[in-house]
Formats: structure tokens, C-alpha cells, sequence
């Protein structure tokens, strides 16, 4: 297995493009087909050079799925006498910081908007949102829509028999060891890989949906013996969602999460394939602010709950933030959907593409929110420098 950093950066570069089964109507207002124009535009997504700003408000540049805020919002009040670390400033444009949030027992410490970003700025969680996923899993699993992980996910998708899936459980595919012959690598040009090319004609152009390849690809290793990123794998879970509970993933989510969650503002899935046809892209494309990441955040170190509401079966959370090692060396590991960064006792953290962190510190009851554009090659120091930054705020009392 490559060491650590390389795994984290085939991570972010290979992103988890993948999009969801979900079928669903088109939110109001989006155009039929995408415009040459937008087409364009949507193909500079990753730019380094403007991606400080194409990770944001993606709702004008690709069509959504909105996730509606409902109900009294979970508060967050100030605290007072907190001193972040030495060199935040000088932290935050080493790498690459959009925005920025600590939040500890409940209330938040430090709270830093970016380069011409607000509080009501939309960021895309890129592949934080396979950790949104897993929950949606365990809660579909205690209302008995699922009847075990156990179960292979062909018993929810049958059009996946005959393929790389077929007898691999639910259960292989959160641990990302489905043992389907898939790579995470996006070369775009000349001569595109064949995720390059599912990219471009799935979530830019909109011809087709992104997990179709799902029911092609084959088998590489037994399942359950070998850990491979693959964002296909999540967007195989977001079909089974929506086999099993009978709706969208926005609208389960929404009443499901983001409602009890009381978020303050409604937030969105980015969507694939032909308009009016298409679904959320479940690997990769949930958006919302900075607070309500940071309520996301509070949610997984409460054990899933808000206040005495049980939002996220507790034994669920427990599960998926149980790590295997995946390889790489210093023990880091991935458990259902949610990744182990470093050797901090039970710290655990929802993680996207070009630095996007929920990073959960349960010893000393924090959440650190961390929204960035690191470059599409990753400067080999970046992820390093954030993890002994988010040391430094643990530390700090």
C-alpha cells in the first residue's frame, strides 16, 4: 500500500466524482441541457487558479437536489477566552483555508470566513458527503429499510447481478473493500481514463449517469480483502438507498437529518445525468455552510444525537468509527465511510477532496471544520501542516 500522504492526495485528486443512483425532479429554474458556456466552465471546476471560488455556491453551475432546514435551529453560542495557536493567519494561506470553524462542548471558539466567503456561503463537501451517506445508511438499517449490511446489494439493486458487485455485501462496500476492478484516476486530455470520460459525460455534459458503470465493472479481489478508495462504491450505496427507502436521498435526508439536525439554512446534493432524470451525486456532491457542517460535526460527537433526540442510532456512529487499517503505515485507518487521520485516541473525520475536513476530537469534546482549495496536486507538506494545527487547537484550553 502507498504511504499515507500518497493515499490521502489519490484521494483528493481522484475524487470521488461519482454520482448517485437517485432518481428525482429537477429543482426549479435549471436549464434544460447545459450550455456550451456552462459546459466550459464546469470543466475548470478543479482549476487550481479559480478553485477558491468554484468550491462554492455550486448551484449556479450544475443543477441540485435542495435539502431543506426545518424547525428551531440547534444553537451554537460564542465562548469567550479562547486564543486560537500562534500563526492562524499565516496557517490558513499556507493551506489554502476558505473557511474555518471550532466548535467545543457546543459552543463555538473560532469562526473565520475567507477570501470574500460569509456565513451564508454554500461550500461543497465534496467526499465529506460519504460520510452523510453511511449515516443515512444506519438509519435506513434501525428503521428496518435495510434488514443488514450483511445483505448483498444486489438483494436492493438487482441490475448489478452478473458484475463486479454481484456478491459483495453492503457491508464490503462502506469499508471500501468491494474488490471491484476500479481506479480513482481522473487523467483528463488526449487520451482520457474511463473515469475521466464517465466525469465529463456524466456530471459536465449530463448524458448519461455516473454509477451506470456500476453494473459493468468487474472483479479484482475477494470482497472484504483488500482496501481500495472508490467513490463507484458510494454511489452503488446511494442506489441501494434509494431502492430501500423509496425516495430520494434529498428528501430521506432531509427529513431524516437536516430537519432534526435543526440546520439553519437548507443545503443541496449537486446532480448527475440527463435533466429531470438525474440524482444526487452521493460520493461527492452535498453543499451547505460552514455552521451547519459544523452541526454535522456536533451530531457525530454526540453519538448522533442533538440535545435527548436520538437523530443517528448511537451504536451506528460507534460502527462506522471503529477503523481497519488500510494499509498505509502509522495505523491510520478507514472505518464505514469516515477516515482516521492520525494516532489521536478516537479522533475520527468526515474528509472531501482539496482539503475538506470535519475533523472530530471527542477526548476534548471538538469539532474542527476546515473548508479549503488545495491545489489539484497536492503540495506534500499541506495535509501534515493541518493535522499538527488541528494538534495545536486540542491542545489548546
Amino acid at each position: 500500500m502507498k504511504p499515507f500522504r500518497t493515499a490521502a492526495t489519490t484521494l483528493f485528486l481522484s475524487l470521488a466524482f461519482a454520482g448517485a443512483i437517485q432518481a428525482g425532479a429537477q429543482d426549479v429554474g435549471k436549464q434544460a441541457n447545459p450550455s456550451p458556456a456552462v459546459i466550459k466552465m464546469r470543466q475548470q471546476w478543479l482549476n487550481g487558479d479559480i478553485n477558491s471560488f468554484t468550491f462554492r455556491d455550486n448551484d449556479r453551475l450544475f443543477d441540485t437536489r435542495t435539502v431543506k432546514h426545518a424547525g428551531a435551529v440547534w444553537a451554537l453560542p460564542r465562548a469567550v477566552g479562547f486564543n486560537m495557536p500562534a500563526g492562524y493567519q499565516d496557517f490558513a494561506e499556507k493551506t489554502y483555508t476558505n473557511a474555518f470553524l471550532v466548535i467545543r462542548d457546543g459552543k463555538i471558539l473560532f469562526e473565520d470566513y475567507r477570501d470574500r466567503s460569509n456565513p451564508g456561503t454554500k461550500f461543497i463537501a465534496f467526499s465529506m458527503s460519504k460520510s452523510i451517506i453511511s449515516m443515512l445508511t444506519g438509519i435506513a438499517l434501525q428503521k428496518g429499510l435495510i434488514a443488514s449490511i450483511d445483505d448483498p446489494v444486489t438483494k436492493y439493486v438487482p441490475e448489478l447481478k452478473g458484475g463486479g458487485y454481484d456478491g459483495v455485501s453492503i457491508r464490503h462496500i462502506l469499508q471500501m473493500r468491494s474488490g471491484v476492478d476500479y481506479e480513482e484516476r481522473y487523467d483528463f486530455g488526449e487520451h482520457p481514463s474511463p473515469a475521466a470520460v464517465n466525469h465529463e459525460t456524466a456530471i459536465v455534459e449530463n448524458k448519461r449517469r455516473f454509477a451506470e458503470s456500476a453494473r459493468t465493472i468487474g472483479k479484482k479481489w475477494e470482497p472484504g480483502s483488500h482496501f481500495n478508495y472508490a467513490t463507484i462504491d458510494t454511489a452503488v450505496l446511494g442506489w441501494m438507498l434509494e431502492r430501500a427507502t423509496r425516495q430520494p436521498i434529498a428528501q430521506f435526508m432531509q427529513a431524516n437529518i437536516w430537519a432534526p439536525l435543526g440546520a439553519e439554512a437548507d443545503g443541496y446534493w449537486l446532480a448527475d445525468g440527463p435533466p429531470g432524470v438525474g440524482r444526487e451525486l452521493a460520493g461527492m456532491g452535498f453543499n451547505a455552510t460552514l455552521r451547519d457542517f459544523g452541526r454535522l460535526g456536533m451530531l457525530m460527537l454526540n453519538q448522533g444525537k442533538r440535545g435527548n433526540q436520538q437523530i443517528v442510532p448511537a451504536g451506528w456512529l460507534k460502527q462506522a468509527t471503529t477503523m481497519m487499517p488500510t494499509g498505509a503505515p502509522g495505523g491510520r485507518g478507514y472505518g464505514l465511510q469516515f477516515w482516521q487521520l492520525d494516532d489521536e485516541p478516537g479522533a475520527f473525520a468526515a474528509l472531501g477532496l482539496a482539503g475538506q475536513f470535519i475533523y472530530v476530537h471527542p477526548a476534548t469534546r471538538t469539532v474542527i471544520v476546515k473548508l479549503s482549495y488545495f491545489p489539484p496536486v497536492e503540495p506534500p507538506e499541506v495535509m501534515p501542516e493541518t493535522l499538527r494545527y488541528f494538534k495545536a487547537i486540542t491542545s489548546q484550553r
